[in-house]
């Protein structure tokens, strides 16, 4: 359970999120018309994400093929593809509340894996159920820090991009 939903998920996502750029700039700015500010291709990642995070998903993708099938398709063009594209489209609030969301998520699933006295996937055994709890509630302490280190310190452009705005030099 926890290298399904700690490793093999996020990769798969990377992996979509590595396939985004591909697509030539021009198709991407096609997409613009039905994805304004990113915030459809959110609510696509957004849904798709949920329904991998049930416990009973996550059972069916390991007993049935098809299901396994089904995830390693829909993750990566389904989650990561239009996270990839909606990502730079977003404005700083949609991007704010999508990562505290995302905290929070990390915290409500840990809290719930590690306190269920009973196996919520049939799959997994209840103390790698709880391994997987305690794992998401240090992930999402480690990103609301690295966020409130952020918002306080820091800016949310790459460096590179940030030296590039701050420096003296006039740019022609």
């Amino acid at each position: 359970m926890t290298a399904q939903m700690l490793v093999q998920l996020p990769l798969l996502v990377a992996g979509g999120w590595l396939l985004s750029g591909a697509f030539p700039p021009r198709s991407v700015a096609g997409m613009e018309r039905w994805n304004h500010r990113g915030i459809t291709g959110l609510v696509l990642v957004t849904v798709t994400a949920a329904f991998w995070m049930l416990p009973r998903s996550l059972d069916a993708a390991t007993s049935h093929p098809l299901i396994a099938v089904a995830k390693y398709l829909s993750v990566p063009l389904l989650i990561g593809l239009p996270f990839g594209v909606s990502w730079p489209r977003m404005g700083f609030v949609v991007r704010g509340v999508f990562l505290l969301e995302l905290v929070a998520t990390c915290f409500r699933l840990g809290w719930l894996y590690l306190i269920s006295p009973i196996r919520l996937c049939n799959n997994y055994g209840l103390n790698d159920q709880q391994r997987l709890g305690g794992y998401m509630l240090a992930i999402g302490g480690g990103l609301l820090v690295w966020l409130a280190g952020k918002l306080l310190w820091g800016r949310f452009e790459p460096y590179s991009s940030a030296r590039v705005h701050a420096s003296p030099i006039p740019q022609q």
